[in-house]
């Protein structure tokens, strides 16, 4: 599996695998195992997708960090990963756990279509 380096990337991967759906579905799967009050329609642009919930991460971060680490466990992304980004500031840490967040979620859409 080629790891995707940034959205546009993510978003043609998914989109080149017909797997833009499932990334849509798994999102809001875990969004609410984490009691995040945020769910995507399945027509949602990317766009739209990257703009909106990077907006909740800025405000989960900002607002409610305890619910923001949840949600980070729940979705499993690496916290070496987050360590790295300690040294920004809380904008542009949101964009890029945003990223870190949907590179995670496309990451077990493409293993449960590669193995189911």
């Amino acid at each position: 599996m080629e790891t995707p380096e940034n959205f546009n990337d993510l978003i043609a991967k998914s989109n080149e695998l017909g797997l833009y759906h499932k990334l849509i579905i798994q999102l809001n799967k875990d969004l609410a195992l984490a009691n995040i009050d945020l769910s995507f329609d399945d027509g949602i642009l990317p766009t739209s997708l990257k703009l909106i919930f990077q907006e909740k991460i800025y405000k989960l971060i900002q607002e409610k960090f305890t619910d923001y680490l949840n949600l980070l466990y729940i979705i499993d992304v690496s916290e070496e990963k987050i360590k790295q980004l300690a040294n920004c500031d809380t904008l542009e840490l949101s964009e890029q756990v945003t990223f870190l967040v949907l590179k995670r979620e496309w990451q077990k859409v493409w293993f449960k279509n590669q193995y189911s």
